[in-house]
């Protein structure tokens, strides 16, 4: 299996319908590009250890797509740690409605994100070399999106402390992660949510490989 060719393209689509998520074939073009261009800067700079064409569209394209449904269409969106560009990219490609701020701290991995960026010359998303805790000095992104989500991630309850000041009033938190620590979550309802947000967490199997993954879902409550 070769990035791009129609039985690659073809696995993820069947893989997203397995993950309860519809994909327009003309989709999979974009998704082609990324990949492609992820491995050619791969050998250059260090943007992911995931290599393999089934894995990448395993790994990083069906992993990046399993919270979808929980993001609406318009939504404004930030990917904190974007990396190699997951999971923001490809959800802006599902979802094109999508405003998109892809931030991360490592200069070369934000000028390839500027590279596909420019590349795939879509409207309304950028990617920004800042961390997050520097994001949260600028007024301008105060409580101003709606979606935040990471696969990022180091320590959950860092995250969503980062995140929170960030987030729009109606707005909801996305962590994606492998399988969830109880004590974790419950450090996070106790010391930081109170009893302004909701917490689910979303179980799912990444398809082929049945790897248990989790989706951390945190919302206002109304």
């Amino acid at each position: 299996m070769e990035i791009g060719s129609r039985e690659w393209q073809s696995f993820i689509i069947d893989g997203a319908r397995k993950l309860g998520i519809e994909i327009d074939e003309g989709v999979t073009a974009p998704f082609s590009i990324h990949a492609s261009e992820l491995i050619k800067w791969n050998r250059k700079i260090n943007l992911t250890s995931i290599t393999q064409p089934r894995d990448i569209a395993i790994k990083h394209f069906l992993d990046s797509l399993a919270p979808a449904q929980f993001i609406p269409d318009g939504a404004r969106l930030l990917d904190i740690g974007s990396g190699g560009g997951f999971p923001g990219i490809p959800l802006k490609i599902l979802k094109s409605s999508l405003s998109v701020l892809l931030i991360d701290g490592v200069r070369k991995k934000v000028n390839f994100l500027k590279h596909v960026l420019r590349t795939l010359n879509f409207e309304n998303i950028e990617a920004l070399q800042i961390r997050a805790e520097n994001l949260l000095k600028d007024p301008e992104y105060a409580n101003s999106f709606d979606v935040i989500i990471s696969r990022a991630l180091s320590d959950l309850e860092a995250f969503v402390r980062i995140a929170l000041p960030l987030l729009a009033k109606s707005g909801t938190i996305i962590a994606l992660k492998g399988e969830v620590d109880q004590t974790e979550i419950e450090a996070i309802r106790s010391d930081t949510l109170g009893d302004r947000y909701s917490f689910e967490v979303e179980n799912y199997r990444l398809p082929s490989i049945n790897a248990l993954r989790s989706i951390v879902i945190i919302s206002h409550l109304h």
